[in-house]
């Protein structure tokens, strides 16, 4: 397969850089008239795919809102993956794993093993047991040609605890984990398929926590544009010369205009010219 990378910068180019969340929050749910149960999850999750599906570069289903409604819940997850392959639509699974030895490369089997039911084009993963414990992950997405999207600088208000501590060598430990992102990237172009989760509200943290974006070499998800906040001069602030790596993510800036399939292709539209013009 090619390289998750790549993969993803031909369908930037095709489609905007913008990545539209599937998030069936309980109370979006109700919002669109349906049951918070696998009935009224997989009508939700469907009606965004026949919307965006084909059209915008990436799909985003939030894994803990399917897991919320058990067996059930996750089964309609593995038709989403699925839909999104049929369509050609790359499937970023929000799941947000992370752990060690052989339950993290139970995860890795789970999430990125060719023929799982559970396996998108990326898998968003958490490096805060040590970014080596991360490696059956990184090992398998690189075998078959899957992305990762590491957390390194999130926009909740207790990131920085962790992500701008100073590890025993002197740089911040999100600084380290893009370093350590960057290193797997080297050589690959246009870009490399172990990317970041850089909140698109985070201001000028990069540079206070010392992470080189525009080294990555990979992409960068980028939450929080839309409803969240970020616009243009957000993104400008954030990302600065990185900016042409990002990947836009909108989840209720979009999903805020269903359940019609036409008002959500429109929002999707529109979020993704705005991204693209905000990124250029």
């Amino acid at each position: 397969m090619t390289p998750f990378g790549a993969r993803l910068a031909a369908a930037a180019d095709d489609h905007g850089p913008l990545c539209v969340g599937i998030d069936p929050h309980a109370t979006l749910l109700v919002d669109w008239g349906l049951t918070d149960d696998a009935a009224g999850l997989r009508t939700f999750a469907h009606t965004v795919l026949d919307a965006v599906a084909g059209r915008v570069a990436a799909v985003k289903p939030q894994a803990a809102f399917f897991e919320r409604h058990g067996s059930a819940g996750l089964a309609v997850l593995e038709e989403v993956v699925a839909a999104g392959r049929e369509t050609g639509t790359l499937v970023v699974v929000d799941a947000k794993r992370g752990d060690i030895g052989s339950t993290m490369g139970a995860y890795a089997d789970a999430f990125l093993r060719d023929g799982s039911p559970l396996a998108g084009d990326a898998l968003t993963v958490s490096p805060y047991l040590g970014f080596g414990s991360l490696d059956p992950a990184v090992d398998l997405a690189l075998a078959t040609g899957r992305g990762l999207f590491v957390l390194c600088l999130t926009s909740n208000k207790e990131g920085h605890e962790v992500q701008h501590a100073r590890t025993e060598e002197g740089p911040t430990v999100a600084a380290l984990v893009a370093a350590r992102a960057a290193a797997l990237n080297a050589g690959e172009r246009p870009l490399g398929s172990v990317g970041l989760v850089v909140g698109a509200t985070v201001g000028d943290s990069a540079s206070r926590a010392g992470v080189d974006l525009e080294s990555v070499n990979g992409p960068l998800l980028a939450p929080g544009v839309g409803a969240q906040g970020a616009g243009a001069a957000e993104l400008a602030r954030v990302f600065g010369g990185a900016r042409r790596q990002v990947l836009a993510s909108s989840s209720r800036g979009v999903l805020a205009a269903g359940p019609d399939v036409a008002s959500l292709r429109a929002a999707a539209r529109r979020a993704a010219d705005e991204a693209a013009a905000a990124l250029r």
